[in-house]
């Protein structure tokens, strides 16, 4: 099996690390348009699989998809950070560039691939790789929904004093302030989370786990890069191995919790063909409501994609 991971900054290359280490893939393929720095870090990753015993072999690329062909996967990282002075619009602009030209040259090389995308804006972003690679919706998704749960859960763990192990959760809607967590569906060794923690505790995790990303962005001056990078690369072996497992991902809705057109995370079935299946919750007028809250938000930032496409 092979993966490819575009973008070998600190996401990309973390991403590449895990699955090889895991050892999900046989080849593992990084690629980025400086030359010298994918080819750097996979040699770096090759040279540690005699430590941490694993056989993935790792191949750096400067800008060379041929060398990507026939990959099952495809995880595309690519894409710059927010800067000061550069406006949503601008930064949108920037990316979309960026991920469609990688996406058209992974199309055409590995046309039978699963692309998950975890470039930001994460849901628009999401959306032009799937218009530009012309996929069934089930092959272009987004990665947001697992690292959102993936710190909530852990906030959770921190506040209960337990195991992240034994914590469940599910989070609906966008990847940022308008994601939508579900208490009720949040458990803890299968005890509701509701009955271990008092209301106003697990409202602020909520918030926390909002902002979780821009808390990084002050601590550090930068986005994170060690749990994207672990997010991606498990929705990756889980492709891969056909696991069928069960995770919050960013796809293209048609109709399902009432929505249509718009790109938000919600769970799913994840196999080799990619999404096998979108799960509909039952929720309350109260969670409908936040989830529609969260659509408006990411039709009026793909609005601006629509906008520039013209």
């Amino acid at each position: 099996m092979k993966v490819t991971v575009v973008g070998a900054g600190n996401v990309g290359a973390t991403c590449a690390d895990v699955l090889a280490y895991r050892e999900i893939a046989n080849e593992v393929v990084l690629v980025d348009i400086k030359e010298g720095i994918a080819e750097g870090k996979s040699l770096d990753i090759w040279q540690k699989a005699p430590i941490d015993l694993y056989d993935t072999r790792t191949v750096g690329v400067t800008n060379d998809y041929k060398r990507t062909a026939d990959s099952d996967v495809v995880v595309i990282t690519s894409g710059l950070p927010r800067k000061p002075g550069m406006s949503r619009d601008d930064l949108i602009e920037t990316n979309a560039g960026i991920v469609k030209s990688v996406t058209e040259q992974v199309v055409a090389y590995s046309p039978n691939a699963v692309i998950i995308v975890v470039s930001n804006p994460l849901d628009v972003m999401t959306y032009q790789a799937h218009i530009t690679s012309k996929l069934p919706r089930t092959k272009v998704i987004g990665m947001a929904g697992i690292l959102d749960t993936a710190r909530y859960r852990a906030f959770l763990a921190e506040a209960l004093n337990v195991s992240p192990k034994d914590i469940q959760a599910v989070l609906l809607g966008g990847h940022g302030d308008t994601m939508v967590p579900l208490p009720r569906y949040t458990t803890v060794g299968g005890i509701p989370v509701t009955e271990l923690i008092e209301a106003d505790k697990l409202d602020a995790i909520i918030e926390r786990t909002k902002v979780g990303g821009g808390e990084l962005v002050k601590l550090m001056g930068t986005s994170a890069w060690y749990a994207p990078g672990s997010a991606a690369a498990q929705m990756t072996e889980a492709i891969i191995r056909d696991q069928k497992r069960v995770f919050p991902v960013c796809i293209k809705l048609e109709g399902e919790y009432g929505i249509d057109n718009c790109y938000l995370g919600v769970p799913v079935i994840l196999g080799k063909n990619g999404v096998e299946k979108i799960i509909e919750l039952k929720l309350t007028e109260a969670e409908l409501a936040e989830l529609r809250t969260s659509r408006d938000h990411v039709l009026e930032v793909m609005s601006v994609l629509d906008k520039l496409s013209k």
